[in-house]
């Protein structure tokens, strides 16, 4: 299945074609910690985020 969220740690904004068909309907979340401090905290917090958006799947 396609992800529902991307997580992209280290203050890149880039995705480098990263999973590009497979990520058409995902949603991001960017942080600037890098991966190696990345904790269970902060993957909570991704998805707490990813848990109020509205998604339109490609709607306006």
């Amino acid at each position: 299945p396609d992800p529902d969220l991307i997580i992209r740690p280290s203050g890149e904004y880039r995705l480098s074609n990263f999973l590009i068909w497979q990520a058409a309907y995902s949603e991001f979340w960017f942080s600037d910690i890098l991966w190696p401090d990345f904790t269970p905290d902060d993957l909570d917090d991704a998805i707490r985020d990813f848990a109020k958006r509205n998604r339109r799947f490609g709607g306006i």
